[in-house]
């Protein structure tokens, strides 16, 4: 009857359009009344679980997202990249995609990276590539979507924080399977030009053209090459290494690119506590809501479901890519995490598979879910970004209807990845220390 409860009331209330925290919230609750829990331990389950060291690093993540987005470094990026390989076939639709995983390595958001790079590569690639108005929004989400996978991430802190797994590694897990989705949307790129026949939309760029673009993107560039050098090397931790991103984000907006001034930094301070008050509500609610498992058997009985049905490791992981897809479609990366790591993740143990490899799966699986209907985020913040644009070449008005009907290729090319990265472990092992 408790299960009833719980996750009857928490779907109802997910249906009728009511945030995700407050659902996880109000079911735990509605459940810890049945039962006749004590309320008091509401608010020291809530704080506590998000009063972790670890955790500091999602404020820092964000704020240096914010700073380095108001700095300009999207355009400059977008503008290095172009000079690239913008001559080919498909060529700003291949930078879309290759932007995207630079920016996503200093926002570790996807719904920040489209609403930064949506409004400059959505109606270039309408505009200047020839593709559709939904197959461009439709790109442009899905490959932000990257950003939860290439490191820094936040998804990446929150299962750290859950498992105890060390963040650098989860960090040095996610290069390789952020690269090969990436590579799945340019496979997808190349058949939609050949299908439509387009042209190159630009001349060759020349070196010295390259060399003054990459002068001026080179300062985004550095910025997670320091993060990530930084832990691996031992210099500092996560959440010192998000701190001096912040610190590095300030001296480039406000000395070198010297778009970012002074009196902007309260908008960025308080645009990134709404963010990260966003997350940390929902981290609370979730937290909540898996203790309610834990307390009353939930979690051991699905355990130990998961190692009767599963019997080995390969059908294990196809039982959690199915079950992360589906909850991809209704619930947030975070919300995920907290919901089904706690229960998977000692069978992942005693089937002897690797927390990072597993932790990897788990982040590409909700990665995709960003893009997947009837909830996908990246979805909807790219139609509220095409429908601010103007003068484009396609006048089609982009829906979730339309932009549904384009992500599906899109979907099965990062499915196909995740397949890679989920029965070949090396690819999110690699470069650990102690590899698998």
């Amino acid at each position: 009857m408790i299960n009833l409860i719980l996750f009857g009331s928490f779907f109802v209330m997910l249906f009728l359009n009511i945030p995700i925290c407050v659902s996880l919230g109000m079911s735990s609750v509605f459940a810890m009344l049945f039962s006749g829990d004590k309320l008091s331990v509401v608010p020291t389950n809530v704080y506590n679980s998000m009063a972790k060291f670890l955790l500091l690093a999602i404020p820092f993540f964000v704020l240096s997202g914010n700073i380095m987005a108001k700095a300009g470094i999207s355009t400059r990026l977008v503008q290095f990249i172009d000079d690239c390989i913008g001559h080919r076939r498909g060529g700003i639709a291949i930078v879309c995609v290759v932007v995207a995983c630079f920016f996503g390595a200093i926002s570790g958001s996807g719904p920040a990276t489209v609403a930064a790079l949506g409004i400059i590569l959505i109606p270039a690639m309408i505009n200047r590539g020839g593709f559709s108005a939904a197959f461009s929004s439709a790109m442009m989400a899905t490959a932000s979507s990257i950003a939860i996978v290439i490191p820094p991430s936040i998804a990446f802190v929150v299962y750290a924080s859950i498992t105890g797994v060390s963040v650098g590694d989860m960090f040095m897990g996610g290069i390789l399977p952020g690269i090969m989705m990436g590579l799945a949307l340019v496979i997808i790129i190349m058949i939609e030009v050949r299908r439509k026949g387009l042209p190159p939309s630009r001349e060759r760029a020349t070196w010295g053209e390259r060399w003054k673009s990459f002068r001026t993107a080179f300062w985004g560039f550095l910025m997670p090459v320091i993060i990530l050098g930084g832990i691996y090397g031992g210099i500092f931790t996560p959440t010192e290494a998000a701190a001096v991103s912040v610190v590095y984000g300030l001296i480039v907006g406000l000395f070198i690119y010297r778009e970012v001034k002074i009196k902007d930094l309260y908008d960025l301070l308080v645009d990134s506590g709404k963010t990260t008050g966003g997350i940390m509500l929902i981290i609370g609610a979730a937290s909540l809501f898996s203790y309610i498992c834990t307390v009353h058997g939930i979690s051991k009985a699905a355990q130990a479901v998961l190692l009767t049905v599963a019997g080995n490791k390969y059908i294990f992981l196809i039982i959690i890519n199915v079950i992360f897809l589906i909850a991809g479609c209704f619930v947030d990366a975070n919300s995920a995490m907290y919901i089904f790591i706690p229960i998977m993740y000692p069978v992942a143990q005693q089937l002897g598979i690797n927390l990072v490899h597993f932790g990897v799966i788990a982040t590409v699986n909700l990665a995709i879910g960003q893009v997947t209907p009837p909830v996908g985020v990246n979805l909807f913040v790219a139609i509220g970004v095409s429908d601010k644009l103007q003068n484009l070449k396609d006048k089609t008005k982009v829906t979730i209807e339309t932009m549904s009907k384009a992500v599906w290729p899109m979907i099965i090319a990062c499915v196909i990845a995740l397949l890679l990265v989920t029965y070949i472990p090396f690819f999110s092992t690699v470069f650990l220390k102690t590899p698998v």
